[in-house]
């Protein structure tokens, strides 16, 4: 059952409980889409990965699978990821880096914990989010890219650490490339500190992965993603050490169906995306022979 509830107050639009959803034997908690919410600028999808020990021989394993019309954006706190695309990309990602996939006219990638991990426990903690493509963008052709966490802007402020994944905040703008206005940062703030979150973009959301945060009077708990009303900028405050997500951007131009891994503005285009993975045509991930059926 998806639980959202609207709050009451001037601050929050939606508040977005997480639903378990289990990806081939690993779950998630998803967050985006939701009923009565499907985006929050961009941000048509978001899945928190863990946190969670992986025994022994196993590891994850998200076996090759196509996408249209959107970029995959995976951003780790734990572990480690190999990603292998179709356009010839084989990239580690580690904590504090960025993995930026754009599918455009369609792409298989595959996403999986490298073999020398396997013989011990290893953890896993991270988030996978999709941002849609404008419309005029929406057959691109796909590509990858990869920006070390060195490489992304990484300061201090009013007793907060900021990371800016992508997009512009705080005066920072990080060096991954968008096809759209949008921010994303993850930010962990010390007991009694606050900030206030900028009023720059139409539509904002708060993801809150660990500890208390009072806003607008209100206290709110872990794992819940508050939407922001459009209005003024709001104040944040942590009542205990907090971990959080910030991300949102301009409302983009027109709905967007979704189904499955597939994102675009024409129902057809999906339809036609069905039809290509069933059939094989989309080009195979390089040193890959698994792959994930289309659901029937």
């Amino acid at each position: 059952m998806n639980r959202e509830a609207v709050d009451p107050s001037d601050a929050i639009e939606t508040m977005i409980l997480p639903r378990s959803r289990d990806l081939g034997g690993f779950e998630v908690s998803r967050v985006l889409p939701a009923i009565g919410k499907r985006m929050v600028g961009p941000f048509i999808f978001l899945d928190q990965m863990g946190p969670t020990t992986l025994s022994p021989q196993h590891g994850l394993d998200v076996l090759p699978h196509p996408h249209i019309g959107l970029s995959t954006v995976t951003y780790l706190f734990e572990g480690t990821i190999v990603h292998r695309d179709s356009v010839g990309s084989v990239q580690a990602i580690e904590p504090g880096a960025v993995n930026w996939m754009t599918a455009g006219s369609g792409i298989a990638h595959s996403e999986r914990t490298p073999p020398e991990q396997r013989q011990q426990p290893s953890r896993i903690f991270g988030i996978q989010s999709w941002v849609a493509l404008p419309k005029s963008q929406e057959e691109v052709a796909p590509s990858f890219v990869h920006h070390g966490a060195d490489t992304l802007p990484h300061f201090e402020m009013e007793g907060s650490q900021v990371r800016v994944i992508a997009g512009s905040m705080f005066g920072a703008t990080s060096p991954v490339a968008t096809a759209s206005p949008l921010f994303y940062a993850e930010i962990r703030m010390s007991t009694g500190s606050s900030f206030g979150v900028p009023a720059e973009f139409q539509e904002r959301a708060i993801y809150l992965i660990d500890g208390q945060i009072e806003l607008d009077g209100k206290v709110f708990d872990a794992a819940r993603l508050l939407v922001l009303k459009h209005g003024p900028a709001f104040r944040l405050r942590a009542v205990t050490p907090v971990h959080l997500l910030l991300l949102g951007g301009e409302p983009m131009d027109g709905p967007r169906y979704i189904w499955w891994n597939f994102v675009s503005s024409s129902q057809a285009r999906i339809e036609a995306a069905k039809a290509d993975w069933k059939a094989r045509r989309f080009d195979r991930v390089i040193g890959e022979t698994e792959f994930i059926p289309l659901p029937e």
